[in-house]
């Protein structure tokens, strides 16, 4: 069963993908839009859905660090409704707090240009929140 892994920003949408199995993620892409224009990527996502055969996707809510719900946690929410409706498929919550930060850490670690990193960090965070998830659904609480 495949998984797809959400991190969903004001203008960015940073996409992960497991293996078959549902046990390693690795970053698939990132899709620009117009601000606040999510609508636009549902048919984008049902291509890719339907193309890898993904039955679960995995978005990344982003909390505040004192685990209240802000703005962007309600719009990511409404996303996820949106989601479900056009897609017939399980949206799935993750956590994603400090998965940009840790992101962006990994790519320092590496060495990579600010202007790859601009590029990559958000599949890069949407690889962290999928590969969370897979790990706590398979009970590896690392």
């Amino acid at each position: 069963m495949r998984y797809l892994g959400l991190d969903l920003g004001t203008r960015t949408l940073g996409l992960a993908l497991s293996d078959i199995t549902g046990t390693i993620a690795s970053p698939l892409k990132t899709i620009r839009f117009e601000e606040g224009d999510y609508d636009s990527l549902l048919p984008q996502l049902k291509e890719i859905v339907t193309e890898y055969q993904v039955e679960t996707l995995v978005l990344g809510l982003p909390k505040n660090m004192n685990n209240s719900m802000g703005e962007r946690a309600e719009t990511t929410l409404a996303f996820q409704k949106k989601l479900e409706e056009y897609l017939g498929k399980k949206v799935v919550m993750q956590d994603e707090r400090l998965s940009t930060v840790e992101a962006t850490n990994y790519m320092l670690a590496a060495d990579i240009s600010r202007k790859k990193r601009k590029k990559k960090i958000d599949s890069l965070a949407a690889n962290i929140i999928l590969q969370t998830y897979l790990d706590k659904e398979k009970g590896m609480n690392l």
